[in-house]
């Protein structure tokens, strides 16, 4: 990775991937960061990684480096309580991965927020974080964490006892936000306890502007999604000066902001020095581990199948044509590497035939001899003449397209 050249980052920025709460396309925000010399930038999208991939690609076509993150919910108690009125979310977390390990634990606590924790929002909790915690970066939000929180209460009992399991769990990589908004009741009191707290507890301070919108003019159009989202009616005539701003602010700004915790601001870079998260897309692709109880490699299993099929589709191995046809396309999908998605298909389309779920397949699929001894189509492709190459040949790059189609009432018995 390039030295980065940047004195500020941003590092807690939501896309329109937090739905109904942010307005920037990944697109966007990069470019944001490369005019204003933000060399590096992280997306932090509301309990979820839905804009992870589509980020990634953004930040390497705009020269930035990307930062994966999310911004967690995290259960008052366990993720598995649920009870009214207690045990909706009210805290927050913000994770960075620094490797692509860490990467893949973000993935698993947003899988196991939604499977297990979901009530209200997706939620994680003390067992998740402590399971989940390598190669991750914790930085404890000005707002909603839950240091924040307890200091804003006037519990510094809890306040000290939350930030201590932090440390214990993540360390080093522990860190305590602080952010400017003079315009928010009571905000920097709060900040300056934080601070406090910080220095009393040897925790580093990292400088953030929560970002959901590009400019703070966006701020009415933001705040017309939180509504649609939350209900209630938009306030138009809160065009005025003091009004909160989650725009995407400047280095100059956050260095002008800061000027008295300079540490906060050079936290942000060693942050993203530490984080390096390197994504191969577009060079593997990756199947369902499709068990073969005969013991057959992918390969066989699909040939056995497919030979199997001919007879049972009334067709002849000693018709020239046929073999040749079938066995040019079997070469063809073993040299791709797609065997185990032809098994998958078939498997689930014979499971629809022996349920008698009504079934059909759209597309160039249908020029497929394979698919049609498998009993995925039901056209014959050597009576209609149909290519194979439309579906499948040697230059397209993209896996082939089967699209099925299910019985919309029997859907659910399918997946």
């Amino acid at each position: 990775m390039a030295k980065l050249t940047a004195d500020f980052v941003h590092l807690h920025v939501n896309s329109h991937y937090s739905l109904l709460s942010a307005i920037p396309t990944p697109k966007e925000l990069a470019k944001a960061a490369k005019t204003d010399g933000q060399d590096a930038l992280a997306i932090t999208d509301n309990g979820a990684l839905y804009g992870a991939i589509d980020f990634y690609k953004a930040c390497a076509a705009a020269g930035i480096k990307p930062i994966i993150g999310i911004d967690a919910y995290l259960a008052p108690r366990t993720r598995f309580d649920k009870e009214t009125n207690i045990d909706k979310p009210r805290s927050r977390l913000v994770l960075l991965a620094k490797t692509f390990g860490g990467y893949q634990n973000l993935i698993k606590l947003v899988t196991r927020s939604n499977l297990e924790g979901f009530y209200y929002r997706p939620r994680i909790d003390d067992e998740l974080l402590q399971e989940f915690k390598q190669d991750l970066i914790c930085i404890i939000p000005s707002f909603a964490g839950e240091v924040a929180q307890a200091l804003k209460d006037h519990n510094q009992e809890k306040a000290e006892q939350r930030l201590d399991w932090y440390r214990s769990v993540f360390g080093q990589d522990c860190y305590l936000e602080i952010s400017y908004h003079p315009e928010i009741l009571d905000h920097e009191e709060n900040q300056k306890r934080i601070r406090d707290i910080a220095q009393k507890n040897h925790t580093p301070l990292l400088a953030a502007h929560d970002v959901y919108y590009l400019k703070p003019e966006d701020r009415l159009a933001r705040e017309t999604m939180v509504k649609i989202q939350n209900g209630g009616v938009v306030d138009t005539t809160n065009e005025r000066d003091g009004a909160e701003n989650f725009s995407f602010t400047t280095q100059t700004q956050m260095k002008e902001w800061f000027s008295d915790a300079p540490e906060a601001i050079s936290n942000t870079i060693k942050i993203a020095n530490d984080c390096n998260v390197e994504i191969e897309i577009g060079t593997h692709w990756y199947f369902p581990n499709y068990i073969i109880e005969s013991g057959r490699t992918p390969d066989e299993e699909l040939r056995v199948s497919a030979y199997a099929g001919v007879t049972w589709r009334g067709l002849s191995l000693d018709e020239k044509e046929v073999k040749d046809r079938l066995d040019y396309e079997l070469g063809l999908i073993k040299m791709k590497g797609y065997e185990k998605y032809f098994l998958v298909v078939g498997d689930l389309l014979r499971e629809a035939r022996e349920r008698k779920i009504l079934t059909t397949i759209r597309g160039s699929v249908a020029g497929s001899l394979t698919t049609y001894v498998l009993g995925i189509t039901n056209v014959n492709p050597l009576e209609y003449k149909l290519p194979f190459e439309r579906f499948l040949n040697p230059e397209r790059p993209s896996a082939p397209d089967i699209d099925m189609d299910f019985a919309d009432n029997r859907r659910d018995e399918i997946i």
